[in-house]
């Protein structure tokens, strides 16, 4: 019989079978799969997806496969990683925006991942799991860099996060950030469209940078307050790449005060002297139609007191 469920740590692993269910249903395979093989790395779960040992229902099937209730999905032998699956994992502050049946919203503070890995034990969703453990499904709408603040989506139920998603596709999401930026930015309002590719650096980092064969991304950016040597500027997200508005704002000449990756790294260096310990970058306002009652929603999350304190430079 089919078992469905968080495969557990075995001395002889042997072929699993496991039946999806309603509340899983829609997910592609490769989050399936990464949600229930704890500790087993990303890099063997798409090993195995590519050389067919996965089946769902007797087929191979790549990655980007969408699962559906009553799927049997055959994994072949993998062994899970013993590794501190015990530990739960720390309880953060995290305060909360606004709570119901089918989301959350938290305002998630400045230095945490938004989930484990790449040399992160933890992040805010299992912070949140770890914190509710009778909750049936919490994962992740969005996510934002782990130096970034604010407003951060989770869904509780699995059909209100394929909403979402889908709200995200289709631009039906209006997401606001508020960032802090080298030199006196000229216009009121400027519309960004620059494709943007994933690459690996020299050193084996993950970036982002302008090509006119990456993905399309776009972006609005409205002036706030402009100072002799900063402006801090909202940025519209009309598409969703990793990093957008960081390498979009580097590209035109003001980076993000406080980028470590894209930044000006000597402008940087002087800024931690003077109190900006951390990038000013800040999820600001979410605003969309509710996935199940259809009502309108605006979600905010007011400047952290860190940069407002720096926010009096910018004015200057």
């Amino acid at each position: 019989m089919p078992t469905e469920g968080k495969i557990a740590p075995s001395a002889a692993p042997a072929v699993r079978w496991i039946e999806v269910t309603e509340d899983d249903a829609g997910q592609r395979i490769d989050n399936y799969l990464l949600a229930r093989l704890k500790g087993v790395p990303k890099s063997r779960i798409y090993r195995i997806l590519r050389s067919g040992e996965v089946r769902i229902n007797s087929k191979r099937v790549g990655p980007e496969q969408k699962v559906l209730a009553g799927d049997r999905i055959r994994i072949p032998p993998v062994r899970v990683a013993e590794r501190d699956e015990d530990v739960a994992a720390p309880h953060f502050k995290m305060p909360i925006l606004f709570e119901d049946e089918a989301l959350m919203a938290i305002d998630k503070p400045p230095g945490i991942a938004v989930h484990g890995g790449s040399g992160v034990a933890h992040g805010v969703i299992e912070s949140l799991r770890s914190m509710r453990p009778q909750a049936r499904f919490l994962e992740l709408v969005h996510r934002l860099d782990r130096e970034t603040s604010g407003v951060l989506l989770i869904a509780k139920k699995r059909s209100a996060l394929t909403v979402l998603h889908e709200m995200m596709r289709s631009r039906d999401m209006d997401k606001r950030y508020l960032a802090g930026v080298s030199g006196r930015f000229r216009n009121e309002r400027q519309r960004v469209r620059v494709s943007l590719a994933k690459h690996v650096n020299s050193a084996g980092e993950k970036r982002v940078s302008v090509s006119e064969d990456g993905q399309e991304a776009e972006t609005v950016l409205r002036l706030v307050e402009r100072g002799p040597e900063f402006s801090l500027l909202e940025a519209e997200l009309l598409t969703g790449r990793t990093h957008q508005i960081r390498v979009h704002l580097a590209h035109l000449g003001h980076p993000v005060l406080g980028d470590d990756k894209y930044g000006n790294f000597e402008l940087n260096k002087a800024l931690r002297k003077q109190g900006l310990k951390r990038m000013f970058l800040h999820a600001a306002k979410l605003s969309f139609a509710h996935p199940v009652t259809g009502e309108p929603l605006e979600l905010s999350s007011p400047l952290p007191a860190d940069l407002e304190r720096f926010r009096s430079r910018i004015r200057a």
